[in-house]
């Protein structure tokens, strides 16, 4: 490959936490040599890149990210989901495993792998299915997953509501050096609702899920956790309560982390005023209190990982009254702006959002990526973190265009994309074509 140089960058760095400027060399799809608080000299023959003062920075990690294929290919295929990606600046997808079938077979892990492989822009790393069917009733052949290429095993989001179940997976899943990832609503509770329980619920006569459902599910994740000493990762902490029992785990030391959506940050109950159903989440969007309390956690670090939870439907499937719609939206193409909302309001800086967006993700995982130094993968994004701009869904790469986010005025999104140190996406190519 032609060397490549991004000269003129500002660079941010979550893995030393350097923000300033800087350059970046790149060479057979990997970082050759940064120079920080200057320009690098360009070999003879290298393509230049003027960034213009824009931020450079590891491209994004999103560790929650549901694809149809197999069974539901007209929902999101590799390459559709690859595209969306890179035009938000997403550089690796763990992709969840509620497929049709359920990836909780070695073949259908290597299917995966070797699909993408094919069509997808962008690189992707499967999560396997914790239990067979993902119907929480028997462990799944974990190891064999593992060697097929599972960086982690969840049921998405079906919660394993036998305790005894659970326990096993996570001793085993320990015993192999895998994460575990699990979804904190009580299966009971969740099942009977639409919208967190509370007065406007109630006002908008949609059948409620209490917010302590949350709490109970992950409290007693947790207690396994500390039972077994697995590694543990909570896919989604949204309520003040639930953060609670997360914060005592990890002061008494659990190896346990936790994500949140990014739609999650953004948007509270009050939303789902007009009965919109892009609006409607698995989980329920909270109260004002519980999304401003996620805010401080991801903040202090409480909450470790920003996720999409891109979750693609037809418009079959939303276009339903509120309670009998299909729960999730996409979120590829608007986690970066989302995300960089916390540092416009200057409630985290760049380099510290880069951890929960890109390299604690890429770690949870065992993933070389996240990081902005010589040696790593030239996974990168160029990002205008000030460019306002208002989203029009019929303009979302994603096969679905179910978003919370249309016609919202959104500020930040990615000028390029490079994955293994090839341009995969590039605003100004699009705009002009």
């Amino acid at each position: 490959m032609t060397p490549l140089v991004l000269l003129n960058a500002r660079l941010i760095d979550p893995e030393t936490g350097y923000d300033g400027p800087g350059a970046v060399r790149i060479e057979d799809g990997r970082i050759a040599a940064i120079a920080k608080d200057s320009d690098h000299p360009a070999p003879d023959g290298a393509e230049i890149v003027d960034c213009e003062g824009k931020a450079l920075a590891p491209g994004l990690v999103d560790m929650r990210v549901f694809v149809g294929e197999p069974g539901a290919r007209h929902l999101e295929s590799y390459r559709t989901a690859g595209l969306s990606a890179a035009a938000g600046g997403v550089t690796t997808i763990s992709l969840q495993p509620d497929t049709h079938p359920a990836m909780d077979d070695p073949a259908l892990l290597e299917f995966a792998l070797r699909r993408a492989a094919e069509t997808c822009v962008v690189h992707i790393a499967p999560m396997a299915a914790l239990t067979k069917g993902l119907e929480g009733r028997e462990m799944a052949e974990l190891s064999f997953l593992k060697d097929a290429g599972a960086v982690a095993f969840t049921d998405a989001d079906h919660a394993v509501a036998d305790p005894l179940v659970l326990r096993r997976c996570l001793i085993y899943a320990k015993s192999l050096g895998a994460l575990v990832v699990t979804h904190a609503q009580d299966p009971v509770f969740a099942a009977s609702g639409c919208a967190t329980e509370g007065q406007f619920a109630s006002q908008l006569g949609l059948p409620g899920v209490p917010a302590a459902a949350e709490a109970m599910q992950l409290s007693r994740d947790l207690a396994l956790a500390r039972l077994t000493g697995a590694r543990l990762h909570a896919d989604q902490v949204t309520t003040a309560e639930a953060l609670e029992a997360l914060a005592r785990a990890k002061d008494a030391g659990l190896p346990v982390t936790a994500g949140i959506a990014a739609t999650h940050l953004a948007f509270n109950e009050f939303d789902i005023a007009d009965y919109k159903t892009f609006f409607k989440l698995a989980p329920p969007l909270r109260a004002e209190a519980d999304r401003e309390a996620a805010e401080q956690a991801v903040a202090d670090g409480l909450i470790d990982v920003i996720v999409s939870n891109h979750r693609p439907w037809d418009e079959e499937s939303k276009r339903l009254p509120f309670e009998a719609a299909a729960a999730g939206a996409v979120g590829l193409e608007t986690l970066l702006p989302t995300a960089l909302r916390l540092w416009h309001e200057d409630k985290i800086t760049l380099p510290t959002l880069w951890e929960r967006i890109s390299l604690t993700p890429a770690k949870l995982l065992g993933l070389d990526a996240g990081r902005l130094s010589p040696g790593a993968p030239a996974d990168l994004v160029l990002v205008d973190t000030d460019a306002p701009w208002t989203l029009d869904r019929a303009t979302l790469r994603s096969k679905s265009k179910s978003s919370p986010f249309d016609r919202r005025r959104l500020q930040g999104y990615a000028l390029k994309t490079w994955v293994g140190g090839k341009l995969v996406f590039d605003r100004a190519e699009e705009a002009s074509s």
